[in-house]
Formats: C-alpha cells, structure tokens, sequence
C-alpha cells in the first residue's frame, strides 16, 4: 500500500474539482485532485455543444473547450493528479497528533484504489466534487417490461459523443431537463427522428434557451402536462403510452426512450464520512464556509446542488477553495444563522450564514411567476425586497447577503433568515 500525504484532497477532477484544487494551489497548500475517470474535465468532456463559458471567459464554449481551460491550469500547477482513481473508504476518525500550533496536522484518511495499487492518502482537509448522476426509470416507476431501448438522456449523450453509436432511430424523450433538451437536437442531427418530448409539469423543465434552440427550432413536440403511463415492447421498445391531464392516453410508436427526468448529486461518499445531508437537495448541509457538519470536510459544485449553468459551478468552487484555504490557515467561521426555505421556494444554499460577513447564496423557486419579489424575512421580518421579472424552477437565483442587509436588527444564533417568493 502507497501512503501519501496532503495538506488537501479534492473528491473530483470535473470543473468543480479543478476549481477548488487550483486556489488551494495559489494559497501555497499541497493538493491532490481524485479522479475515477481516465482524463480531468468530468461531464463536460461528453457535452461537445456550445453554450459554456459566456460568465466564466466571456465567451462561447463547448463543454470539452471549458474544460481545456482548467486542465491546462492544473498540468501547469503543483497539483498532484490520481487518474483511474476511486476512493473506497473515507475514514474521518483516523486523526493524527496536532502540531505546536493546535492545528490538526492529517486528520482524514482516505483509501483508494488505482491502476498501479492500493493507496492511502492522508489529509488535513477534504473537498467533495463528485458531481451529479440521472435519475432512471427506477426512480420514476413507469410501468411495462425492460426492453431493450430505454438509456438515459446522458449515457445516449456519451454513447452518440464518445462512443460513436447512435441508439436508435425514432426517439422519444420523457422529462424535459437541459440534457435530455440537448439530446433532442443531437438525435435530430444524426438522422433520428425526434417524436416527442413528454413533461410532466405544466412547465419545461429546461432553461428557456434550450426550449427555443433545442425544440423549437427543430419543430420537435413537447407535450407539457403529460405523464409517461407505460414503455411498450419485450425485446426492444415498441411505443410508449402518454396520459394528459384529465384526458384519455394516447400511444406514440418508436424504438427508443431517453431518460431526462432529473439528477441527483452523488453523495455515497458523503454519507459515508458522516455528512449530513440536505433532504431538498440531496447534498450536504453547509454553513457559511461551505463545510460540512464534519469539521475541515467541504462541498461545491452538483454535488452540493444541481446547477443550471457549469459557469456558477466554478464561480462557487473557487470559494470553497478559497474557504478550505483559509480553513487549513486556521479561520474558522464565526456567528451562524440558520437559512430557510419559505413559500414558493424550493431550498437554499447554503443552510448557514455570516451576518457579519458577505454571503453568497443559491436558491430554486417552486413556481413559473413574471414579476415575482423575494423577500428575506429575519426572524419573521421582512429586512429586503428583490424584484425579478422571472423565476422559473429551472433557473438558480443567486444573490449576496452581508452586513448591509442587518442595520439596526439583531442576529442571534437561534435567528433564522427566511426566503420567500410573492
């Protein structure tokens, strides 16, 4: 067994990953990014559309393009890179003498398993950045038998983008989340014919500029409102039954089905050190500093919460690594207040604030509303009012919180600061 020894460990090679891992870098920290896959870039690496990078680089990139980028930082930098890297076991408990400065010294162990052995990596802090997995047809319990046919939305991505096949040829997609939205124009493109896209709210699921470019412009159907009832076919897919609202079921023929229908931030390892988890997010519970409840342990990126844009993930993962910086520098955080999800809104990130510090915060409204106003309510005031021309579930609403917000109120520890949508 390989015993090495970090003063930091980032979970991840993808954007976030990278992100973190590079300003625990430029802190002057040692850093060792764990990747399972072959190459650094994650999801991106399959997502060869354009879209990427307009917040980030001020220009229009594909995913592989993106993420070229902070590849090329981290072969330029100290960062030691484990590809084919898995991590089994994550021990919290094994700590090691602190030094003269009451700091922990290597208070995480980690066990992995890679091509050349066993190694165990030992760490003063951790960074998760294991993204997000699709949900399947598990999850969404639609009836019938298992033909051959039915993939999710993000494997067909990597089958028709990496893997050089096309899995099949008259294609309808159940749930109308960004990938399976992309899926549609990239099936459309390599002769497939696209029958339809099945949502099961009375909205889409996917940012309006993919409704526009990826349908739209395609003339491909999207039938809002409606619930997939059951997947025909034994040997392959034959057709799959749709039910609206209130009307009776109608068939549509084809021979495969895409899976869009959500994702779920991959958090085995999470759970597993002892993090505790998000019920509406399906990722850890962070403070201010984005940690954990397990001291030096942080989070960031879609394994902390499904993002719509790639370009808020790294903005978000750069301050985790700014955080568990300054963490292992021996900050730790100060007075905590809790946030809370009221009407209309879905969650917010993260579940702790600094009252006397600036905070930046990520929330999901619950409903489609023109000329919606959030309010923060502390302690059941109302101490700001934001107005949006927009909100829409598919789209993350961000916004600072910080000492100007508090003039003349008092914070204490039991405050909750409470988010709602009008």
């Amino acid at each position: 067994m390989t015993e090495l020894r970090y003063d930091a460990a980032v979970i991840g090679g993808g954007a976030a990953g990278m992100a973190a891992a590079l300003e625990l870098d430029a802190a002057g920290f040692s850093c060792a990014i764990i990747e399972r896959e072959d190459c650094l870039g994650g999801i991106l690496m399959q997502c060869i559309h354009n879209g990427f990078g307009l917040h980030e680089f001020s220009e229009e990139l594909t995913g592989p393009e993106f993420a070229e980028r902070f590849i090329d930082r981290v072969t330029k930098s100290k960062i030691a890179v484990y590809l084919d890297t898995t991590v089994i076991q994550f021990d919290t408990a094994a700590a090691i003498p602190t030094s003269s400065f009451l700091l922990p010294t290597f208070s995480r162990s980690l066990l992995c398993v890679s091509p050349k052995g066993v190694i165990r990596m030992q760490c003063r802090a951790v960074v998760l950045a294991m993204g997000c997995r699709e949900r399947n047809r598990g999850n969404v319990r639609i009836p019938g038998a298992r033909p051959a046919g039915v993939f999710t939305a993000g494997l067909a991505q990597r089958l028709v983008n990496i893997e050089g096949y096309i899995p099949g040829k008259e294609v309808v997609i159940i749930g109308s989340g960004d990938i399976g939205l992309i899926m549609a124009r990239r099936m459309h493109w390599v002769g497939c014919t696209v029958k339809a896209v099945i949502e099961i709210q009375p909205y889409p699921a996917g940012l309006t500029r993919n409704i526009v470019q990826c349908l739209r412009d395609f003339d491909i159907p999207l039938y809002l409102s409606c619930q997939t009832t059951a997947i025909f076919g034994n040997d392959r897919v034959e057709g799959v039954e749709v039910t609206p609202a209130g009307r009776q079921p109608f068939r549509i023929d084809c021979d495969t089905v895409l899976l869009s229908v959500g994702l779920v931030p991959e958090n085995e390892l999470s759970r597993a050190a002892g993090v505790e988890i998000n019920g509406a997010t399906g990722g850890p519970l962070v403070d201010s500093s984005m940690m954990t409840s397990v001291e030096g342990i942080f989070a960031c990126g879609n394994v902390l919460h499904v993002h719509d844009l790639v370009d808020w993930v790294a903005q978000e993962s750069r301050r985790v690594g700014q955080y568990a910086a300054a963490w292992l520098s021996g900050s730790r955080p100060g007075l905590q207040i809790r946030t809370r999800a009221g009407s209309n809104v879905r969650y917010v990130n993260p579940a702790r604030i600094d009252p006397l510090n600036e905070n930046q915060l990520c929330l999901r409204s619950l409903v489609v509303k023109n000329d919606a106003a959030l309010e923060l309510r502390l302690d059941g005031r109302v101490i700001r009012r934001v107005k949006k021309s927009h909100v829409q579930p598919a789209e993350m609403i961000s916004l600072t919180v910080g000492p100007k917000d508090f003039p003349g109120q008092t914070a204490g520890a039991d405050s909750v600061l409470e988010f709602a949508i009008n």
